[in-house]
């Protein structure tokens, strides 16, 4: 886990243009916050934000009254998060430094409170993001935790795709393990397992799952 951290924290100023993002995982991502069914006003938690990819597809559903929390374990690629909104004037974005696996839910929710959010979150994200956590099932019980009771969460997330195209599975795997993701975690189970009124989607010939459910309440 460490390593996959110092990865991203090394490559984060050029993370945006070898992510693949336009011609792969953006279609991952703008499903995901589709799913959510977001209001205007709501509070989402990005749970493995990055560099803040999803920015942009959050604030076009919660606009300038919601408040988009995003955590990340890495300081270099929150440093290109918040490059990102400061230079297109995105001020209701809350940014925190934590290990989702290991850090303290009662920790996160004082800084998100600290800067001005709400204890508990309407939704939570996570994009290609538990598939690199170890355990990632700590993950999902944070998000969980960040996240009111009958709020929406979904995961986003990567398996082998079912292209009979030659070589398409192989350079699936390439590339997750170039990135530190298990491709084989299926994260988006948890959803399946632990939430209610659950709906699925899929993109790029299978390789991204889409995953979106109600929390129940507590």
């Amino acid at each position: 886990m460490i390593l996959i951290a110092e990865k991203y924290s090394s490559f984060a100023p050029l993370y945006d243009l070898m992510s693949a993002e336009i011609p792969i995982y953006r279609a991952g991502r703008k499903l995901g916050v589709q799913s959510l069914d977001l209001r205007a006003g709501a509070q989402v938690i990005d749970v493995g934000c990055g560099t803040g990819l999803n920015f942009r597809h959050l604030k076009e559903r919660i606009g300038l009254a919601g408040t988009i929390v995003g955590i990340d374990r890495s300081a270099e690629m929150l440093a290109q998060a918040r490059r990102k909104a400061t230079r297109h004037g995105w001020t209701n974005i809350i940014l925190i430094q934590a290990d989702a696996t290991t850090t303290p839910s009662e920790s996160i929710i004082e800084s998100i409170t600290s800067q001005g959010g709400r204890p508990l979150s309407d939704a939570a994200l996570a994009t290609y993001a538990l598939s690199l956590m170890n355990p990632w099932e700590a993950g999902w019980n944070m998000m969980r935790k960040l996240t009111a009771p009958g709020g929406r969460l979904c995961i986003v997330d990567m398996q082998e795709p079912t292209s009979r195209i030659p070589g398409t599975r192989a350079l699936a795997r390439l590339a997750c393990s170039l990135g530190g993701a298990d491709i084989t975690a299926h994260p988006w189970k948890a959803v399946e397992a632990d939430c209610v009124d659950v709906t699925d989607g899929t993109a790029r010939a299978g390789h991204l799952q889409i995953r979106t459910g109600r929390q129940t309440a507590t």
